[in-house]
């Protein structure tokens, strides 16, 4: 239950927070030092001991005061946590430890928590304003090192703004969009179900980080590349600084998640009668049920391990969970053990309906069965007690494309290196005893104090399954966001019912689809299906990043090497995380007789490209499919991405020449439409970015929109500086990490950025030039990060059909004026939904035309819902036309009967009736163009559904890191 309390009790609570701090500092930073180093531990003594004056100062201390308010008073709430077990005169170590299993606190989720002590309820208060203001500002609370004062910034220089880790931290700025995404969880405008998978995004999010830019940290740590990385610029964080920040903002990360699910999240779900149940709270016949169900389905499949000098330590796969086992065998001597909790099982049980016979829905984690029935394990000992913990190994493997012989073979043997890579993390809940977990630093490879996270017991290890919840919303449609099935887009309607067949609709003209507002299955799947049908197709070229298990994509290409057509297909085998699945890809495709690649040596493909042959006649007409996103029907439907299907020669072309590149030893810088990286992406688009500094100089009109996930190449980073000096006003959507920083005075006083967190996933990649008056669009597969540009192949195609540069427009207008999902970034790095922010919005909106009607709804109910109320207009009109069309038809076939009926029934005198009767086919060409051409009006919306990410996602994956 949330708190409230009036902003001038919250700033005494506050002051009082503050002043007890200075009293805790010893005991916080004893627990700091030994878990983070006495770097974050002077940090945090700093910030505790001057936190009363500062928030006396800012008076109540807004959001500002309200979020260095939770930092200071958990290190508060730890400390007189620490007294509570605090050692008494005389008490031996073993005694210490019984006695804090005695005190410890309750089960997670416990109902009954009688632990709740002035202290505990003072750090919730403290914590529920906290989370309340995460709708309006998102942390980082506070790091080490960063410069948030715009005004000192302006006296950098332009280069040591974009080398400095002060303005710029890849790691922080990752985690400080981590928290926008945890934000949605704290939004009570979304359904609540939604915010509890909001929560286990979060916390994937923060599996991925820590496998592949924490471990890619912790190998540079130990390679000592320190005194290098000074010599990069003027402020440089070492790899040992950069953990330690990491460390400490990730664990009050891990605060909020838990304080969400345990004060919000799950005591609003139990009032829909949706429970996540403690063993403990169980009924006795419930609880006799689960031990039945333990021994028949969870006790054949464990593997309890004994740890000592005949058993070494298990193998521990990563992000598995395990538990620790205090045992006391039958000479009352002390035994530990490490039982894993089975990957292949549920992580969630659905306890049947008690004797109550009521329908509510109760769950509880596995690792909670196991634990209740230990005894069973280790028979003849005493089970003292027992520790959940969980790890995470390094995905961050060193590759050597150079001496690879067969780069197949090579990533089948990384993926199986990956399994026993250094660990990276570990995580334990609060209750944990010292020596517990110290026994577990010293048995895991590569794990410091500094690794280790302690997560509040009051919630699960591994937030990240909590969504799976086999739950039944039955009519309760509350709890979720209402259903939106992708709509078939105008153009290919006929072509779903096999009336016309894509290719004579892309000849037509160029066709841009909207994924999830538009079907994947209809367009790109079908693009794909067809051609491998279609017998007069002689040839199909596919680039593979990522795709679903058993893949229609896949499925297609291999029918058409069946079918006899030439197939080549590049399989990026390196797409972190999904080497395995594409090996395998790869090898069914291999099998199947398509000409397979794996890549270009020394970079990935991540370009989203296909070319179909097709003999029409005497010619070979070539039809391309250029994408933002993956060939993934399933995160289509959750990822929002442009797909552009043409015939245009040149094009054709391009992407001839692009697959000669990929799968042969052709190069080429410059191509007619597309821009392709590694070779001159980051060259154009620099040369573009001047050019509109170059016209802001000669009072031409000039501006610049982009919108991508990520942006941290600091060379694309200097040349926008520089165009915003010069003048050029420049709009940033960008999702994830940013480099550039905003209102720096004299520097990016006309940059923009905006990050827009909803019920999608912001995927596409659109890039606008004002170019003088005569705008230029792009759209293509790369990101403006440094890997993208420097260490992929990529492809960025030119948009020329104007209609298609219309979308693009709306959709980026949309973007800009959205004020329910967005997110600003503020000159301190910070970012913030505020009045002063929106206004902003407005006066950048002047440039650019858009649709007012579009624009008014994303301003007012957020993007996804404006685009999604906007497409069932569109298909709402479409079938109107459709209707009048057929009626038309109707009525021109009746009228071809006509002429004979008319003759004989026509007056006598005077001249025969004229009727004038148009071919059908010349009728049903005309409708089908002014469909096509026809601009559609935008409805005055209704509520809204304050949309938000759903991720079987992951989100994200290769994406989001």
């Amino acid at each position: 239950m949330t708190t409230t309390m009036t902003m001038s009790a919250f700033a005494s609570r506050v002051s009082l927070a503050g002043a007890s701090a200075s009293r805790a500092t010893t005991a916080s930073n004893e627990r700091r030092a030994m878990r983070c180093g006495p770097m974050r531990a002077t940090s945090r003594a700093r910030v505790s001991s001057s936190f009363a004056a500062t928030t006396r100062a800012r008076g109540d201390g807004g959001v500002d005061g309200v979020i260095r308010a939770f930092a200071c008073a958990r290190v508060r709430g730890q400390a007189m946590t620490r007294g509570a077990f605090a050692r008494e005169d005389g008490e031996t170590d073993a005694a210490e430890e019984r006695r804090r299993r005695v005190a410890r606190a309750p089960p997670r989720f416990s109902s009954t928590s009688s632990r709740a002590t002035g202290a505990v309820d003072e750090l919730k208060e403290v914590l529920n304003q906290s989370i309340s203001a995460m709708t309006t500002v998102t942390p980082p609370f506070y790091s080490e090192g960063v410069i948030e004062d715009s005004e000192t910034l302006s006296d950098y220089e332009v280069d040591a703004l974009v080398t400095d880790d002060a303005v710029f931290n890849a790691e922080m700025s990752w985690l400080a969009f981590n928290w926008r995404v945890l934000a949605m969880a704290a939004d009570e405008s979304v359904p609540i179900f939604e915010r509890l998978r909001f929560v286990a995004i979060s916390a994937r999010n923060l599996d991925e980080f820590f496998a592949k830019r924490v471990g890619a940290i912790k190998r540079q740590d130990a390679a000592g590349v320190e005194n290098l990385v000074k010599r990069r610029g003027r402020s440089v964080w070492t790899p040992a600084l950069t953990l330690q920040n990491v460390a400490t903002e990730v664990e009050r990360q891990v605060d909020v998640q838990a304080a969400l699910l345990e004060n919000h999240i799950v005591p609003a779900l139990r009032e829909h009668d949706i429970r996540l149940e403690h063993y403990s709270e169980l009924s006795e016949d419930v609880q006799k049920e689960l031990a039945k169900y333990f021994e028949e389905q969870i006790e054949p499949v464990l593997d309890p391990r004994a740890i000592d000098p005949c058993h070494p330590f298990p193998f521990l796969g990563s992000l598995s969970l395990s538990i620790a086992v205090e045992i006391e065998d039958a000479f009352k001597q002390e035994k530990f053990a490490i039982v894993s909790v089975p990957a292949p099982l549920d992580r969630w049980i659905r306890v049947h309906k008690d004797s109550s016979g009521d329908d509510v829905q109760r769950f509880i984690p596995l690792e909670q069965v196991i634990e209740a029935n230990m005894e069973k394990l280790f028979k003849g000992c005493n089970i003292v007690a027992t520790h959940v913990f969980r790890v995470t190994r390094n995905a961050d493997i060193e590759r050597n494309e150079d001496e690879a012989e067969d780069l197949l073979e090579m990533m089948a043997d990384e993926v199986r290196e990956r399994r026993f890579a250094s660990f990276v993390r570990l995580e334990v809940q609060d209750t944990m005893p010292s020596y517990i977990r110290d026994k577990l630093v010293d048995s895991l490879d590569g794990i410091t104090q500094t690794d280790v996270i302690t997560v509040p017991h009051r919630a699960p290890l591994g937030f990240g399954s909590i969504d799976s919840l086999p739950v039944d919303f039955g009519m309760d449609v509350s709890l979720i966001y209402p259903h939106w099935a992708p709509r078939t887009h105008p153009r290919l309607e006929q072509v779903r019912g096999d009336e016309r067949s894509i290719f004579a609709a892309i000849r037509d003209g160029d066709i841009l689809v909207h994924h999830p507002y538009v079907s994947f299955a209809t367009s790109t799947q079908a693009f794909i299906e067809e051609a491998s049908r279609d017998p007069n197709v002689l040839s199909i070229k596919s680039t593979l990043y990522r795709t679903s298990n058993n893949s229609p994509i896949v499925n297609a290409l291999i029918k058409a090497a069946e079918n006899g057509k030439q197939v080549a297909v590049l399989v990026e085998l390196k797409a972190r995380f999904d080497e395995a699945r594409n090996v395998g890809f790869a090898q069914r495709l291999e099998t199947a007789g398509c000409n397979v690649a794996y890549g270009v040596k020394g970079v990935k493909t991540h370009s989203k490209a296909s070319l179909v042959v097709r003999r029409e006649g005497s010619k070979l007409v070539k039809y391309v499919h250029i994408g933002t996103g993956n060939y993934n029907p399933s995160t289509a439907g959750i990822y929002t991405d442009f797909g552009l299907f043409s015939c245009d020669e040149e094009m054709g072309n391009d992407v001839v020449n692009l697959f000669k590149f990929l799968m042969g030893h052709h190069y080429q810088e410059r191509f007619s439409k597309l821009i392709v990286a590694p070779l001159r992406m980051q060259a154009e688009f620099v040369e573009m970015i001047e050019r509109e500094a170059q016209n802001a100089l000669e009072g031409k009109p000039a501006s610049i929109i982009m919108k991508m996930n990520g942006l941290d190449d600091p060379t694309i980073t200097a040349a926008l500086y520089r165009a915003s000096q010069a003048g050029v006003k420049i709009h940033l959507i960008v999702r994830g990490i940013c480099r550039v920083r905003p209102g720096i005075p004299n520097v990016s006083e006309n940059i923009r950025i905006v990050s827009i967190i909803g019920r999608f996933l912001e995927h596409h990649r659109v890039f606008r030039f004002e170019n003088g008056g005569s705008p230029e669009f792009y759209m293509g597969s790369a990101d403006l990060m440094r890997r993208n540009l420097l260490r992929r192949v990529e492809v960025i195609a030119r948009i020329y059909e104007p209609k298609i540069q219309t979308e693009l427009q709306e959709m980026l207008d949309a973007c800009l004026a959205d004020q329910v999902l967005a997110w600003e970034m503020g000159a301190d790095g910070r970012y913030y939904r505020t009045p002063a922010s929106r206004k902003v919005a407005d006066n950048h909106q002047a440039h650019s035309p858009g649709k007012a009607k579009l624009m008014k709804v994303s301003a007012t109910e957020g993007l996804h819902e404006a685009l999604m109320e906007s497409t069932l207009l569109s298909m709402k009109r479409r079938d109107k036309r459709v209707n009048v069309a057929t009626l038309a038809t109707k009525k021109i076939k009746r009228v071809d009967r006509a002429p004979k009926q008319v003759l004989e029934r026509a007056p006598r005198v005077g001249a025969t009736p004229q009727v004038e009767v148009p071919e059908v086919s010349d009728v049903s060409s005309t409708i089908s163009a002014s469909m096509s051409s026809t601009e559609t009006t935008r409805p005055n919306f209704s509520d809204v559904i304050n949309a938000s990410m759903n991720e079987s996602i992951i989100m994200s994956r290769d994406e989001l890191l």
